[in-house]
């Protein structure tokens, strides 16, 4: 990997947007998880463990779906409300496939789709300041 590859995540834990930074250029795509139980709770007739299992299994499936596309960048921005951003960096930085993708986390309220691709090219700009690279 010569190039740097950047990519951007506003996530929260039903939603990803994805935004890569090549080139000054802003390429787009959307991850939305499908939710974990269909249809009305009630109808499920599954005790209160089986349903958090599947929930977790479910939100695992996310991260493993997020962290393939991770795995073709260089440097990766996580970032938005909550603690999903949180949860898939250490899910990351404790695997070795991704030692060698710069993985940074920030906070950030929901955000416009214009707000999203500043905030990834304000985001890099700096950092490529700070590293002088």
């Amino acid at each position: 990997m010569n190039s740097s590859k950047q990519l951007g995540i506003w996530m929260d834990y039903s939603m990803a947007y994805l935004i890569e930074l090549a080139n000054d250029k802003i390429g787009k795509k959307t991850l939305k998880i499908s939710p974990a139980f269909h249809g009305p709770l009630e109808n499920l007739r599954l005790n209160e463990s089986r349903m958090y299992n599947k929930a977790q299994n479910h939100q695992s499936n996310f991260y493993r779906e997020l962290s393939l596309v991770i795995n073709n960048y260089t440097e990766v921005l996580l970032f938005g409300p909550g603690e999903a951003k949180n949860e898939l960096f250490n899910l990351l930085k404790n695997n070795q496939q991704f030692e060698n993708v710069k993985i940074s986390t920030q906070p950030a309220d929901k955000l416009t789709e214009n707000e999203q691709e500043t905030f990834v090219k304000d985001f890099f700009k700096a950092h490529k300041e700070i590293n002088g690279k």
